[in-house]
């Protein structure tokens, strides 16, 4: 997708309010404070003491904070906005920015529901702003290489992760519904789309509540994704599993027709397989780092980013099409959910000119999933 492009870089750092002043919002704060491309020049938060304390926590107890993002971009000079709020935020902020022509760097997910995303592409494209989810571990160079592993491989069969983690957050995530897939699955989903290199066909999933579990949700869950091309995509994983806890990134294998690739989400991933691998490029930074220059980078060349909202929005397609499978306990085929949040865009949107740009979508699929160009009339003689 096209979108407008700001001059920027460590010579004409882009100015960035960050909005969110919690846990993962100091993660930011810190992070866009010391890159050399971007420079912080607010803090916004419902909680002003909340923001005041960061600020001073940075060493720089002056800088403007303030309650209302857009208000404050424009106090302050901003270029763009950073969303670290909490996921029901994520629509009405983002929207109002990308509507005021800042664009978004947002932690995922893109939005609360598929709809609302889908929504926020839509609004995307009508202000002519680059909205980029934040999924950091696709800046990871150890994926980077376990990508490059299966291109080696030939045809692959099967992908899986397998996800084991036992922390004790408090707070939202303990009450949510379904806190492993809503909260955490995506990473591993969007990773999965990322070494296969194609998007998701149909989801079946088991989710469950260990007896000693301190989730009220189910924070265990089992899930087989047939991909596009045949491939299948197996994730298990729990949030309730004290002891020889995986990595955050969970540990993977790949099986193809010529080996198998191995990695433990730590370490560097492991080709076992008669062929002799390719020097391949692998991403020369990581983290929320990766995706904020990746961002600065995308705003200053125009080139679309890994995590744009369009093509992040099938991972988060992944997602719904999982707990609805879990809810029903049916195979679910992801374009019936895409067309069902398509329904859902539409009967929610308040804006005009963002429905209309819905309305104009050819599918959902289509709109979201980048379209081979033909090529070029021979000219007549």
């Amino acid at each position: 997708m096209t979108h407008r492009t700001i001059p920027c870089g460590p010579e004409n750092p882009l100015r960035v309010v960050v909005v969110g002043a919690g846990a993962m919002g100091q993660q930011w704060l810190t992070t866009v404070s010391a890159a050399p491309e971007t420079e912080l020049v607010g803090i916004v938060d419902l909680d002003l003491d909340a923001a005041r304390r960061s600020a001073a926590g940075l060493g720089r107890p002056d800088l403007p904070v303030g309650s209302d993002a857009v208000a404050l971009a424009a106090d302050t000079g901003a270029q763009a906005l950073v969303n670290v709020t909490v996921p029901v935020a994520h629509h009405p902020i983002t929207t109002a920015a990308l509507f005021a022509g800042l664009p978004v760097l947002g932690e995922k997910p893109s939005a609360d529901t598929l709809a609302r995303t889908l929504s926020l592409a839509a609004a995307s494209e009508v202000s002519g702003e680059l909205f980029m989810v934040s999924q950091s571990r696709r800046w990871n160079p150890q994926l980077f290489a376990l990508r490059g592993m299966l291109e080696e491989l030939g045809a692959i069969g099967t992908l899986t992760t397998e996800f084991f983690k036992a922390p004790h957050f408090g707070g939202f995530r303990e009450e949510m519904a379904y806190p492993l897939l809503i909260d955490m699955a995506i990473h591993a989903f969007d990773s999965a789309r990322f070494l296969l290199g194609v998007d998701p066909v149909s989801a079946y999933c088991q989710a469950y509540n260990p007896p000693w579990s301190w989730y009220d949700g189910d924070a265990a869950a089992s899930a087989v994704f047939e991909m596009e091309g045949g491939a299948r995509y197996a994730y298990n994983g729990s949030w309730c599993s004290p002891g020889a806890e995986t990595s955050w990134n969970g540990t993977w294998r790949a099986s193809g027709e010529k080996g198998s690739a191995l990695w433990d989400g730590d370490n560097e991933p492991v080709l076992v397989a008669d062929v002799r691998p390719a020097e391949r490029s692998r991403s020369p930074y990581s983290g929320i780092e990766g995706a904020l220059r990746a961002f600065v980078e995308s705003l200053r060349t125009g080139s679309t980013p890994m995590g744009e909202v369009h093509e992040n929005t099938m991972s988060l397609a992944m997602v719904e099409a999982a707990v609805q499978s879990a809810r029903t306990g049916q195979r679910v085929l992801v374009d019936d959910v895409l067309d069902q949040a398509y329904v859902a865009a539409l009967r929610e949107e308040t804006r005009s000119d963002v429905r209309a740009a819905l309305t104009g979508w050819p599918s959902v699929r289509g709109a979201l999933v980048p379209q081979p160009q033909a090529p070029p009339a021979a000219a007549s003689a």
